[in-house]
């Protein structure tokens, strides 16, 4: 098995997601943790490795798979985070119980203070208490199951519990119609304004980082450093599966917006989006969404991913304006189980939890230091 067999076989899995491909293992190789590939086949077994060729002696048919990134804590003890993994048909509780099984004991053996799991997993769609919200029971009956067994929510969300999800499969005027008539007029807007777009190429990289740190200062984010974003998207553009398109708006050859689009086994995501204060009453991220949404249709994806929305849904919670965006595209909010996680060590899990806030806090102030003297401010 190498790295191409490990996408082509977690694409075929239920819920594939970028984040756990082996190209994502790399980038957060690069960055302190180690990349471990864990499979489980129809016949009993299961096994994990940190070279993912070890796996190559698996004939039965794989049911299940997680990346698993392992990084060191308090100098002699493990933790243990799966972004956006186990892939699996989590609804087949034997399975589920299986995975679950194999992986709390090997937390528990390898001295983990804590196993995290992302999960995927839809608990509902449509905002709480509208009309049209609509619970997955299936959703529900794992997150009992997480909880019955020890498992706690995280209280570090490190990817989006919710999301928006645009409908592809739709015909292109299909798509337009269930926008939101200031959306589809914006769109016409950044056209009629002179608005252009183009595909980036590696050339524009340090621009489109110095734009998203631009972005960054002025919306009151934090962001990492140019060798990180550089890391992950030289990474994803020189794959052809998953892969990663930069999309630039100019007006009169000038940059002034852009966003990286991710694809992967059918499904489109927005991840980074950036834009410069010039030129903004001409609405260049409108026109850049659909035509995010126009490229990923054309290489085959369903659904257009577009990265976040509140936990809270009302002007209280910090995503509120930019889900405001997001909903004018016509989507639908996709609510997930989120990260639990599994604390064989008790004590440490406790001590981790109480120290990595101000350790995250730290780390956001050196990012809102570096994003400034990224624009020589």
């Amino acid at each position: 098995m190498n790295s191409n067999s490990w996408n082509q076989i977690i694409s075929n899995l239920p819920g594939p997601h970028f984040l756990q491909t082996y190209e994502w293992g790399q980038v957060k190789a690069k960055y302190g943790w180690d990349p471990n590939y864990a499979v489980w086949t129809e016949d009993g077994k299961w096994k994990v490795e940190s070279n993912v060729e070890a796996l190559s002696t698996f004939h039965s048919p794989i049911v299940a798979t997680a990346l698993v990134l392992k990084r060191t804590a308090f100098r002699r003890f493990s933790i243990f985070y799966a972004p956006k993994g186990p892939l699996m048909d989590w609804s087949n509780e034997s399975l589920r119980a299986r995975v679950l099984d194999d992986l709390q004991s090997f937390a528990e053996k390898q001295g983990a203070i804590f196993l995290k799991l992302d999960l995927d997993v839809v608990l509902g769609r449509g905002v709480p208490l509208s009309v049209g919200e609509v619970t997955e029971n299936s959703g529900q009956a794992v997150m009992s199951d997480l909880k019955r067994r020890g498992w706690v929510e995280s209280s570090d969300q490190i990817q989006f519990k919710n999301t928006v999800i645009v409908d592809l499969s739709a015909t292109e005027e299909d798509i337009l119609m269930r926008m939101k008539q200031k959306t589809r007029y914006n769109i016409r807007l950044a056209e009629r304004k002179g608005v252009s777009l183009r595909v980036g190429k590696l050339a524009d990289l340090a621009m489109l980082y110095r734009m998203y740190a631009e972005t960054s200062v002025r919306d009151g984010f934090v962001i990492r450093d140019e060798e990180y974003y550089m890391t992950v998207w030289k990474m994803f553009m020189q794959s052809s599966e998953p892969a990663v398109v930069p999309l630039i708006a100019e007006v009169d050859g000038e940059p002034i917006a852009g966003l990286f689009l991710f694809i992967f086994a059918g499904r489109g995501y927005y991840v980074y989006g950036m834009s410069r204060e010039k030129h903004r009453e001409k609405m260049p991220t409108y026109l850049l969404q659909w035509a995010a949404m126009r490229h990923a249709k054309a290489r085959g994806c369903l659904t257009y991913d577009l990265w976040g929305a509140p936990d809270v849904f009302d002007e209280s919670d910090p995503l509120w304006g930019v889900y405001r965006f997001k909903e004018g595209l016509g989507g639908e909010v996709v609510r997930t189980l989120g990260a639990y996680d599994f604390a064989p060590r008790k004590f440490w899990y406790s001590m981790y939890s109480d120290v990595m806030p101000r350790v995250l806090d730290f780390m956001r102030s050196r990012g809102r230091q570096r994003a400034k003297q990224a624009l020589g401010a």
